[in-house]
């Protein structure tokens, strides 16, 4: 009986960080509910052990049922019947698999029957689906649209529609157009106020929307006549039960087969307004797009893990020239590597959560009681910190799933190109990680304010500030070391005074603080568990070239240089 949580120590290792005992106190508000709900935790401990039990929980569904339909769904996968989506049979057994064992609505509030559980351990979750497959977490962890109703939406909205979430029903996030992918203020489906029934009726063509056809919709569109911006576009909740919206096709892909991606038709389906008009795409998007953000970081993760250990696995079994394959450096290097990055992936991964939960908590408290000064001080402080490392986790997670999907298919060798192992699988299913809800191009622009800002330096001074082990000071000096090299960088771009020049470099600047940062939280996980040790000596000596690479091009650039890249008109 496999189990994917008791089999990776990492996964309790972060779940037990020292900063989680804060965010549970603060999400269970001092453990006042205990006297309501029987399933509410007495005291920290109690709630660990929970997080704990249903993680466990997670780990044994998707080793036992989740992980074995992946190959069966990958070849069926959904159809359309009647304008509305059919899932292949093991989609719909995870599912039921998952539902019964009342794993919907993880982060959502007791009231609403869900388990009020922090952002990190819905990750951890999210994180382990995706190693047993990358295509189901984008049914299942759509879920966390419900945040942003939770969030937003009337106390109606929300006992309307988030236990029917906590009891199963699926989601979905109905944003791209035809005409408008990443520049969503480009969006064209019409919202129109009808006098006579007193609803707002949608009207227009959605694309690209992943389990577009899932019980209970958030859609952006435009709501304000004659506006052309993000300022005439409102959010709406779109129930399936009162129809309106049919599938026209499911998109044909590369990977993530099992999820279906669809094109919907919109004709006068009912809507309901979220929040205040005008605001869909300025506020309530940017929300929803950060919590997919981090999503997505997880399925990154998820994928990170299935790659390396199938790669790790074939290569102890593999026999080539008298051997193991693992015996040979270039494997052995590898395969280093590819922990090395999959560690350094999650352990940004859940830091970020972490900011997550502390920013969100302290806001949603403050809408209960006014906050003390020091805690509005420490919202504004996570909520900084929150926005500029989640499109950091994604841009470096998504691009890491790649390259250890590429890297465990070559490990493999013509084996790896066949469908009689799953890398073949795990290949294809990466590939969207660096492109959805965002491409890692979008989240370098979403993540150069940390750069522009000092806000990744500040944070790099503390944890270079954090106490460790006499043993491993001399990992700390290199990352002071390197950290200078980037200082130096940031000065020197930022110096020209040219935004051309700033986005031209923007991704070396990005990556740079990501390794930094990436490097010092291996560190200090290393400090806390020395088991780390090898990945954080191994990741370091990455950073340390890719970082001293990018310092010499953009020591070396000039405002003149661009010019050898643009492409003029013939």
């Amino acid at each position: 009986m496999a189990n994917f949580y008791t089999d990776n120590i990492e996964l309790k290792f972060h779940l037990q960080h020292p900063l989680m005992e804060k965010i549970v106190r603060l999400k269970e508000r001092g453990f006042t509910e205990k006297e309501k709900y029987d399933y509410a935790p007495m005291d920290y401990e109690d709630a660990l052990d929970s997080f704990d039990k249903v993680l466990e929980v997670v780990g044994e569904l998707c080793g036992d049922i989740v992980a074995p339909n992946a190959e069966s769904i990958d070849a069926e996968g959904p159809h359309v019947v009647n304008g509305h989506v059919i899932y292949a049979r093991g989609t719909q057994e995870n599912i039921d698999a998952l539902n019964k064992a009342g794993l919907m609505g993880m982060s959502l509030p007791r009231k609403y029957n869900g388990l009020n559980f922090p952002i990190v351990p819905y990750i951890m979750a999210a994180d382990i689906v995706s190693r047993a497959d990358a295509g189901f977490v984008n049914i299942w962890g759509l879920q966390d649209c419900a945040e942003t109703i939770n969030e937003y939406a009337s106390e109606e909205q929300k006992e309307k529609y988030l236990p029917r979430v906590c009891a199963g029903e699926t989601m979905a996030m109905d944003l791209t157009e035809p005409d408008a992918g990443s520049d969503l203020q480009a969006v064209q489906l019409k919202a129109t106020w009808n006098e006579e029934k007193q609803i707002w009726l949608l009207n227009g063509v959605k694309r690209f929307i992943t389990n577009g056809d899932g019980d209970i919709s958030l859609v952006l569109a435009r709501s304000e006549p004659g506006s052309k911006d993000g300022r005439g576009l409102s959010m709406f909740i779109y129930d399936k039960q009162n129809g309106g919206v049919s599938v026209r096709r499911i998109e044909h892909k590369m990977g993530i087969i099992g999820s279906p991606t669809c094109e919907l038709v919109f004709k006068d389906a009912p809507g309901e307004l979220v929040g205040s008009r005008k605001m869909g795409l300025i506020k309530y998007v940017m929300a929803l797009m950060n919590g997919a953000r981090l999503g997505i970081a997880a399925q990154s993760v998820g994928i990170c893990e299935a790659a390396y250990r199938e790669a790790l696995a074939y290569a102890k079994e593999r026999v080539q020239f008298g051997q193991v394959i693992i015996r040979f450096p270039a494997v052995y290097e590898m395969l280093a590597n590819m922990k090395a990055k999959l560690d350094a992936s999650r352990t940004l991964l859940y830091e970020t959560a972490r900011f997550v939960d502390l920013y969100k908590t302290y806001m949603h408290i403050s809408e209960e009681r006014k906050l003390e000064k020091e805690e509005r001080m420490e919202m504004k402080k996570y909520q900084k910190l929150a926005d500029i490392f989640t499109p950091l986790a994604k841009g470096m997670a998504s691009e890491y799933s790649n390259q250890l999907a590429y890297d465990a298919v070559q490990i493999h060798g013509g084996s790896g190109f066949m469908k009689d192992y799953p890398v073949e699988r795990i290949y294809r299913d990466a590939r969207i990680t660096s492109i959805y809800e965002g491409t890692t191009q979008l989240q370098v622009v979403a993540a150069i304010r940390g750069v522009t800002t000092g806000g990744y330096v500040n944070q790099i001074r503390a944890y270079e500030a954090e106490k460790i082990a006499p043993e491993l000071e001399y990992l700390r000096r290199i990352l002071i070391i390197l950290t200078d090299d980037y200082e130096q960088a940031v000065k020197k771009v930022v110096k020209m005074d040219d935004n051309e020049f700033i986005d031209f470099h923007a991704r070396r600047l990005v990556e740079m603080a990501g390794h930094i940062i990436m490097s010092y939280l291996l560190l200090l996980d290393t400090n806390r568990d020395n088991s780390f040790l090898k990945s954080t000596r191994n990741y370091i000596n990455l950073a340390k070239a890719q970082i001293k690479a990018h310092a010499e091009f953009i020591r070396s650039s000039e405002l003149s240089d661009l010019g050898v890249y643009k492409f003029e008109k013939e």
